[in-house]
């Protein structure tokens, strides 16, 4: 009995790793500082945890954040893997129900990180494409090529529907109309909590009234925070902070 425990907790706490092929470390392109793509290995438990972050950030920063469709991609191949696996495990075995499970909270995830960033497009669709516009070479993208696709097709469907429902009854002079001037912009002002995972010194603060002045303060590491969110924004897209 105390053996079967003992495995049991060993299945939950390597949740991802249902055969040793699963520990197999994988390859993720990223970008380098100089904006060209480097090769990442990550455990797929390491990927996971990648993904929890982005999710995490995604739901709780007001813009949408830099595109991850090498995370996306490589979780959905690991699924599609521990499915396989799934099938030819023994029936009844109960480290097949924990792994199911485990598999269901990664889907869950995935699909509410994806959900998000949708919701995102959907509300902020002008601005977004209008960055995506204005990015230069090299920089990250905000938007995945599906994705882009997506916001492009609801900026034309919403300018064709205002278009027969209301534009065309009204007098030639009003017949158009400035998405940009008219669809709220992402609240980058908002507060946001965060935790820092790494070391920061001489973060610029902007105050609060006009009464006060600009101040620098220093974030410990595994401190917590709460700050508005344009302050610590490029710290959010390098990793230095996770948004909580």
């Amino acid at each position: 009995m105390e053996n079967s425990l003992k495995d049991m907790d060993s299945f939950i706490l390597n949740r991802l790793l249902i055969s040793e092929k699963m520990t197999e470390e994988l390859d993720l392109m990223g970008h380098d500082s100089d904006g060209g793509s480097e090769e990442v290995v990550l455990t797929p438990a390491e990927l996971i945890e990648r993904l929890e972050q982005a999710w995490m950030n995604e739901k709780f920063a007001p813009d949408l954040l830099e595109s991850k469709p090498e995370i996306v991609e490589c979780v959905m191949e690991q699924l599609d893997h521990m499915e396989e696996n799934l099938r030819r495990a023994k029936k009844g075995d109960l480290k097949v129900s924990i792994h199911r499970m485990e598999m269901e909270r990664i889907r869950y995830v995935l699909s509410s990180y994806l959900r998000c960033r949708l919701m995102k497009i959907e509300k902020f669709f002008p601005h977004i494409l209008e960055k995506e516009k204005t990015r230069h070479e090299g920089e990250p993208s905000s938007l995945s090529p599906e994705e882009f696709a997506f916001a492009k097709e609801y900026m034309a469907n919403t300018e064709t529907y205002l278009k027969n429902v209301a534009l065309r009854h009204m007098p030639p002079n009003l017949q158009k109309v400035d998405l940009l001037r008219s669809v709220p912009k992402p609240d980058l002002d908002s507060y946001v909590f965060l935790r820092v995972k790494e070391r920061q010194e001489n973060i610029m603060v902007e105050p609060e009234t006009d009464e006060q002045r600009d101040y620098v303060i220093d974030l410990e590491e595994g401190s917590q925070h709460l700050i508005r969110y344009k302050t610590i924004a490029p710290l959010v897209a390098s990793g230095a902070v996770q948004l909580i």
